[in-house]
């Protein structure tokens, strides 16, 4: 198949070069001829004839034509031309169409580095066959060498590593880094970088090909690296690992230090892949997914749309730790709410095996199939939690006997022989046995036993100290002089770890249980339990790898970490946990500042799990789901089947979350309005008129003020009077109360409205507390996390307010050095802006 844009780069280079070769030709005439036609005199003088300078000028010319030729290798393929030099380094990365090279050229942009220990090579030399389309690039003097394939698609190229030898010389091969000049969105997941014109894309195309740059574990903390924003533009990078080595690293992010990791037999650098691309901005994302499909990458789809560019994918859902005789009670639920996935909490008796509680589900697979299949006839996916590769101690692979998989963060060996009672245990070394902090389990194999141990002596000769045989379990055995002491790799929720080959056994094993049970959504959490397998980001894009390609129908999957690879088979990111605090207080900036990172990367905006107790109020409801409605994004509500029940307003609660998520999805809020509801101050209330349409409400303050302590004079009140003005429409009274300051407490609190409406509260508020009134007859008391601590029932309830003009009395005790004030506001619904449902 013809290229056309290679022939455009012929031609425009067969054009600059006979260009160059008529301004010689020009110069050689005028010598002769024309207005530099030099007398003799002069040309002796420079000790030359003209037949020599006619030659000489051709030689140039054709030496030119000769070292232009061979001194770059020039590739394009769509609207990307791609220069090399003869050393290996980029020299373009241009738009055909524009000509405008993306290129930063005042730092060095390597094609390939390459990690040998402690030493990074840059190429020396670069060769290219342009008819096999393999690039060879050597570094360090020839020592090294590497040949990549480059293939032509129709508007892209893939490189890929055939060779790399000597294999044991090479500990790592970098893509770049590649210096660009767009810096306006930094895509640090995808790899992809945007300015308003142009997307330029490098995408890794394998599990094994990471986006990023090399360190010895091939992990990141952070949310990507495979795109770094810099001061001259951005970077765009990746690699690979030789993993056919035996290796020493510190894992999961250095916190455990020196963990032999085995070898991979036939892992190397070879087959690491890439592809490049420059695209308009807005095609980005559908020419990736045009890449998934040509490369067979994984491309998830819903209802056989992918889902990517799929609306539902950014949907909400329910999580509830419900029995399998309540699944109809919770499809209601979920439907009442408007969300698309029921989700349980915690089905599993075991993780590694799967086997389900009966405490939940007493039909086993068959009650699971069932649920499955009732959420599904009701439109709904059906999910169910666990924690990725996570093995619970009463799982089969640890108990009675424990898989010699079980990874370790080191080991030692016996230096005496031990019976079965022995409860000191001689090793041959402290190393990795006397790590306290993150050290939850204590717990050493050797052979067929599990063995938990208190301490290791910190002097040679080396003991475990206070040892419990048989631990979880297993059998009690007498050991040899030499055996392996194993340290297995553990957590703080007293689980343990697989190796990469017992990882994929139980992704396998994950997915056969979802094609068994028709189970539709699963959440990665703890997908960074993977990095106890010593294999990094590697290992956290095979278990989601080999869990996809065992499955038989559609899953929705989240995760709580981003990585390149797996970006392809994401279906959202859901970080943001609901137990620190209350709506307002559990992780909301975390929350907010992943919308811009999913921006930049093309996932769907979501804000993570919130519980809704038995306490929840409509107004704390309304301010997540404003804030949800701002960022266009979904979310999890963590809503147990009690939490529901005992809530006065659960079903109201499940109506509001129903109608703000079918407004939002409906795109029935202007961007003006997205902006209002990103604002954490401003609250809302969404009411149906019942005609697919709604009125949307934004709290407005009618009055704010503060009560400081004060040192009163005889006779003098003890209370401030302050004047405020109710606006929009008659209305309940609401108000906000927080007590602030860092210390000391307030009681004894008494609210007198014009003159006639009285309100106490008796008990002490400390620094930091709030109280909130909703225009409801209970006030609540939440304390400085946010966590509500208490109720206060009003039995008169709250007065009405009128339109017009309102006065209120504030006086309080005071204690604690210094003594905190008191903020009081009064707040009530503004005029109603009226919204319907718009083309998304």
């Amino acid at each position: 198949m013809v290229n056309i844009c290679n022939i455009r780069i012929c031609l425009g280079f067969g054009i600059r070069v006979l260009g160059f070769g008529f301004l010689i030709l020009e110069f050689v005439w005028n010598l002769e001829f024309g207005a530099w036609n030099l007398p003799d005199i002069y040309m002796d003088f420079l000790m030359i004839n003209r037949s020599s300078m006619k030659i000489t000028l051709f030689v140039l010319l054709f030496g030119f034509i000769i070292s232009y030729a061979h001194g770059q290798t020039i590739l394009s393929s769509g609207d990307l031309k791609v220069i090399l030099d003869e050393k290996g380094y980029f020299k373009e990365l241009t738009e055909i169409s524009s000509g405008e090279n993306y290129l930063y050229r005042d730092t060095i942009a390597p094609s390939i580095t390459i990690i040998a220990g402690k030493n990074r090579f840059l190429p020396d030399k670069l060769t290219y066959d342009e008819t096999t389309h393999l690039i060879s690039v050597s570094f360090n003097e020839d020592e090294i060498g590497v040949d990549v394939l480059v293939s032509f698609r129709d508007d892209y190229l893939t490189f890929e590593v055939v060779k790399a030898e000597p294999a044991d010389l090479i500990d790592g091969l970098v893509w770049g880094p590649v210096p660009t000049n767009i810096s306006r969105i930094v895509g640090e997941i995808i790899g992809i970088v945007r300015d308003d014109e142009v997307a330029l894309g490098l995408q890794v195309l394998n599990p094994k090909t990471l986006g990023g740059y090399y360190n010895p574990e091939g992990m990141t903390w952070n949310r990507g690296e495979a795109a770094v924003k810099k001061a001259f533009g951005s970077l765009l990078q990746a690699y690979s690992i030789n993993r056919d080595k035996f290796r020493h690293v510190d894992t999961w992010g250095g916190e455990y230090k020196n963990t032999p990791v085995a070898p991979l037999k036939g892992e190397t650098v070879v087959g690491s892949k890439i592809a490049l691309f420059l695209c308009k901005e807005t095609e980005a994302l559908n020419f990736i997914g045009q890449i998934e499909l040509a490369e067979h990458l994984p491309h998830p789809t819903i209802e056989g749309k992918w889902i990517k560019t799929e609306l539902q994918r950014g949907r909400s859902y329910l999580i509830a730790d419900f029995k399998e005789g309540e699944i109809d009670e919770m499809i209601g639920y979920t439907k009442r709410a408007g969300l698309i996935s029921l989700y349980h909490e915690g089905p599993f008796l075991n993780w590694g095996h799967y086997d389900l509680n009966p405490e939940y589900f007493p039909n086993g697979k068959e009650g699971m199939k069932e649920c499955a299949r009732k959420a599904e006839k009701a439109g709904l996916f059906f999910g169910v939690h666990t924690l990725t590769n996570f093995i619970t101690t009463n799982d089969p692979y640890v108990t009675p006997v424990p898989d010699h998989r079980l990874a370790l963060t080191g080991y030692g060996f016996l230096t005496e022989d031990i019976g079965n009672e022995n409860t000191e245990i001689a090793v041959s070394t402290k190393e990795y046995f006397e790590k306290q902090e993150n050290n939850w389990l204590h717990t050493v194999r050797i052979g067929d036993e599990l063995i938990r141990y208190k301490a290791v002596t910190d002097s040679e000769p080396y003991r475990l100290l206070d040892c419990q045989r048989g631990a979880f379990g297993t059998t009690p055995a007498p050991h040899m002089k030499n055996d392996t002491v194993g340290k297995l790799y553990d957590h703080a929720y007293e689980v343990f770890f697989p190796n990469l080959d017992l990882q994929r056994e139980i992704a396998v094993n994950l997915a056969q249980f979802f094609n068994e049970t028709g189970i539709s959504h699963l959440d990665f959490d703890g997908h960074e339990g993977c990095l106890a397998s010593g294999q990094g980001d590697y290992a956290i894009n095979l278990f989601a790898q080999d869990f996809y390609d065992n499955l038989d129908h559609e899953v929705l999957n989240g995760t709580s970490l981003s990585k390149t690879y797996y970006w392809h088979i994401n279906t959202f990111c859901n970080w943001g946990e609901p137990w620190y605090g209350g709506f307002k207080e559990s992780m909301q900036e975390y929350r907010i500042s992943n919308q811009a990172l999913f921006d930049r990367n093309f996932i769907p905006h979501m804000l993570g799990w919130y519980l809704l107790t038995q306490n929840t109020t409509l107004g704390e409801m309304e301010w997540m789901l404003a804030r949800a409605a701002g960022y266009d994004a979904g979310f999890a509500m963590v809503a147990r089947p009690n939490s529901i029940r005992g809530n006065p307003i659960g079903g109201e609660l499940l109506d509001a979350i129903r109608e703000w998520e079918t407004a939002r999805l409906s795109g029935a809020f202007s961007e003006q309005q997205k902006e209002r509801l990103k604002n954490p101050a401003n609250e809302f209330h969404l009411e149906n008129t019942g005609k697919s349409e709604w009125k949307l409400y934004q709290y407005q303050v009618d009055g704010s003020f503060i009560y400081h302590k004060q040192e009163l004079q005889p006779g003098q009140p003890a209370y401030d009077r302050w004047d405020f003005k109710r606006q929009s429409f008659e209305q309940p009274l609401q108000f906000k109360m927080d007590v602030t300051g860092n210390s000391g407490s307030v009681q004894h609190i008494k609210i007198v409205l014009d003159n006639y409406f009285e309100i106490n509260i008796e008990q002490e508020l400390l620094a930091g507390e709030t109280v909130i009134c909703d225009g409801t007859s209970v006030l609540r008391v939440y304390d400085q996390k946010g966590k509500l601590k208490n109720m206060i029932g009003m039995p008169s309830g709250v007065p009405v307010m009128s339109i017009g003009s309102h006065q209120v009395r504030f006086s309080c005790d005071f204690s604690g050095d210094p003594a905190p004030d008191v903020r009081f506001v009064i707040k009530s619904l503004g005029n109603p802006e009226s919204i319907k449902p718009s083309v998304h």
